[in-house]
């Protein structure tokens, strides 16, 4: 009998997968990185990452968590005693990117209450740097926002009350209320951003087609990386749920469903994004091209800026958008915190509510940093290289040790066909042993030289800071993969995999 905690069902376990992946990044960042790469052509190199990537490393990280059942450290130590430090590097990558998620997540609480009063006046960007962040120099971490730290113990109460509940009655109760929710609201913004004037023109900048773009290759890497990260493959969030999944659970079908729902979600945040970036442009007799941002600034200035011109119901679309980010938002940091939690709880053998005091304690502790005058700073440089020499090539180191050093790939494919209606073929294989490794290597060098040869934000940031608050976290989270897997674990069977192994053959 096995004492592990589950999901109550497959759907709880979907709903789950894609709350994790449906995040801020989905709003934010995926319409100005389809526009800036062809348009409506992008989504045929995104289609094709996302059936050769991000598909396949899904059914991947479902399948190891689910025949193994642990956390990303755990699993990955039952496959090979040598993969352990990529899963304890994944969750020192988790750590960093909720420290400073949560803060966002913070922000996104605040506009709500901002919009109530449209508190954020006519000059969007002055309110949010000077007024709101009070962003100072990046040599003193500065005072206290209490504007940003009063909303960002909200949400770590919210979070952690809900990962004290379990994995049940907490996260997947959580996220059957907040993904449906989710998704009616933007459908609501959707909606409303269509009806307004300029909203046609921007939809056509939006899918207006470059088809020179598909013979570049910055294009297609762009839709292997925003596919990526994306997912939330690559951090240990998939191998930790799917280990919470019931014994008979279609995995294959799931990372599918998982799959296209992350990006029907994009999809229709691109419809949003766009129909009201048409309508601010129309107000301003400006291109589409000088109003497109991503990131920080399209949420929280330029949105804003839209919310002040529409012609009527302003507090309400800005009280909906918001509301959604704060939720996109949630939903990714529980599942991000809850991977830590799990190996906290595997490596020392403690309960869940010791590892949820302990681990949610000291991120709650380290994200007040991001809660200070120096806050978006250390958020900017914090983000970039975690995301791009972190996730990224956590990503890398995983998908070659299980397909070029461990052999595992024929394994796990015979384990996932056991289980799924839908059987992997050659493709699957092909996909994780050469297509990713490849573009995945190509990025990991790129981005290197471009790192070594400029510095990040082109001489804004001081390169003590850089070091500091950037290339240090990234180093430092793959040290601390290494460092956890010299502790031997407590109670926990690592000859799980043989065993497994043996069930499956009997």
């Amino acid at each position: 009998m096995e004492n592990r905690a589950q999901f109550g069902s497959r759907a709880g376990f979907i709903f789950a997968a894609v709350g994790s992946a449906i995040g801020l990044g989905n709003i934010w960042r995926f319409p100005a990185v389809a526009y800036d790469n062809g348009g409506g052509a992008f989504f045929l190199p995104y289609l094709f990452a996302l059936l050769t990537a991000g598909i396949p490393l899904l059914i991947l990280e479902f399948t190891i968590g689910h025949k193994y059942r642990g956390s990303a450290p755990l699993s990955l130590a039952r496959v090979s005693k040598g993969a352990e430090w990529i899963g304890w590097w994944q969750i020192g990558i988790s750590f960093v990117i909720a420290t400073y998620y949560s803060v966002i997540i913070a922000w996104a609480f605040a506009y709500t209450y901002f919009s109530f009063n449209l508190e954020w006046g006519s000059d969007t960007t002055n309110f949010l740097i000077a007024d709101y962040l009070q962003v100072g120099e990046t040599s003193s971490m500065g005072s206290f926002v209490p504007a940003v730290l009063i909303p960002l113990i909200l949400v770590w109460a919210l979070v952690l009350g809900i990962l004290f509940a379990g994995v049940r009655k907490g996260i997947e109760t959580a996220n059957k209320i907040m993904i449906p929710m989710l998704v009616v609201l933007f459908m609501i913004i959707v909606i409303r951003a269509l009806t307004l004037d300029g909203a046609v023109d921007g939809l056509n900048q939006f899918f207006k087609p470059d088809w020179s773009s598909i013979f570049n290759g910055k294009v297609w890497v762009a839709a292997y990386g925003q596919i990526f990260f994306s997912l939330s493959i690559g951090f240990a969030i998939m191998i930790t749920y799917s280990s919470y999944l019931p014994k008979k659970s279609d995995i294959t079908n799931s990372a599918f469903i998982t799959g296209f729902g992350n990006s029907g979600f994009e999809l229709l945040a691109g419809f949003g994004v766009f129909a009201a970036l048409g309508f601010m442009a129309a107000q301003q007799g400006a291109g589409i091209n000088e109003v497109v941002q991503s990131g920080v600034l399209l949420a929280f200035s330029v949105f804003p800026t839209i919310i002040n011109e529409l012609p009527g119901f302003q507090h309400i679309f800005g009280v909906l958008f918001f509301l959604s980010l704060s939720l996109a938002g949630l939903t990714s940091l529980i599942s991000i915190v809850e991977t830590y939690m799990a190996g906290i709880q595997e490596k020392f053998n403690v309960s869940r509510t010791t590892a949820v005091i302990f681990g949610g304690g000291l991120t709650t502790l380290v994200s007040l940093a991001f809660a200070t005058q120096n806050g978006l700073n250390l958020l900017d440089v914090a983000d970039y290289f975690i995301n791009q020499f972190g996730v990224a090539m956590a990503g890398l180191f995983e998908v070659i040790f299980i397909a070029w050093f461990a052999k595992q790939l024929k394994p796990l494919q015979s384990y996932a066909d056991s289980v799924s209606d839908i059987r992997l073929g050659a493709w699957w294989r092909i996909s994780l042993s050469i297509i990713t490794p490849v573009v995945l290597g190509y990025m990991m060098f790129d981005n290197l030289r471009q790192n070594l040869v400029g510095d990040y934000g082109g001489g804004d940031y001081p390169r003590e800071f850089l070091f500091q608050y950037g290339w240090t976290v990234a180093l430092g989270a793959m040290f601390f993969g290494i460092l956890m897997s010299l502790k031997p674990w407590k109670g926990q069977d690592l000859n799980y995999a043989s065993k497994a192994d043996e069930r499956e053959a009997g």
